[in-house]
């Protein structure tokens, strides 16, 4: 069995734990995180073994990054960035009640939690977050470092751009695009295409404003290719 570690040790990360342990695919080793004030304890039952450049001194261990919230999503890309390893080391993490059909296609270092149904052709990219009761349905692509929180339900032919954030309950329509880095906001309806970088919220969604400055950072800092510190 490969050995696994967890970088982050909050709510996301504890929920892809308890994945783990019910999947029985991987050794679940531990969680790194930044916390100090966190290294020594458990979490859940699970040790948290020191910071996350840890997985630079764990080279036979698999990992899987899952940190970030609402108000940074762009977090977890500046850390798989900054880590720099081989794609090889990422795990994918799939709860054993997730449904991916045979046609459908995930990518390394992403996470699909419990009761989410993948229809027939979807695309998931690497270091998607996909929360409990999301509904990807036929030829929906979903690039990488995207969050989809639970319950979302994405239409046929959906694109989900690049680091996109789609909060709970959140519904949107076949055929459309959400820009990369934006964010809709919980519970909301998306019945027309979204720009990059923007914040929209409402039923039918509107335009709120654009996307906070982490956002905004990591859209400018990739779109232009300059590093990520």
């Amino acid at each position: 069995m490969n050995g696994l570690v967890i970088v982050g040790a909050g709510g996301f990360a504890r929920e892809t734990a308890q994945a783990v342990r019910d999947a029985g695919e991987f050794e679940l080793l531990g969680h790194l995180d930044d916390n100090p004030g966190l290294h020594g304890t458990e979490v859940d039952g699970v040790p948290v073994l020191g910071g996350s450049d840890l997985v630079h001194d764990l080279p036979a261990a698999r990992v899987v990054v899952c940190i970030g919230n609402p108000r940074d999503y762009a977090a977890r890309a500046r850390l798989v960035r900054r880590f720099a390893l081989p794609e090889e080391r990422y795990a994918t993490v799939v709860h054993p009640t997730a449904v991916v059909s045979a046609t459908s296609r995930i990518g390394h270092g992403s996470v699909l939690l419990a009761h989410c149904v993948l229809t027939a052709a979807v695309r998931v990219g690497a270091h998607v977050s996909v929360m409990p009761h999301v509904v990807l349905t036929h030829d929906d692509v979903i690039e990488d470092f995207a969050t989809l929180t639970a319950g979302v339900r994405l239409g046929g032919g959906v694109r989900l751009g690049r680091g996109a954030y789609v909060g709970s309950g959140a519904l949107v329509r076949e055929g459309t695009t959400i820009g990369a880095w934006s964010q809709i906001g919980l519970g909301s309806s998306v019945l027309d295409d979204v720009p990059p970088g923007e914040v929209w919220v409402g039923s039918p969604a509107r335009r709120l404003r654009e996307a906070g400055a982490p956002a905004l950072e990591e859209l400018v800092t990739r779109t232009m290719g300059g590093p990520v510190t």
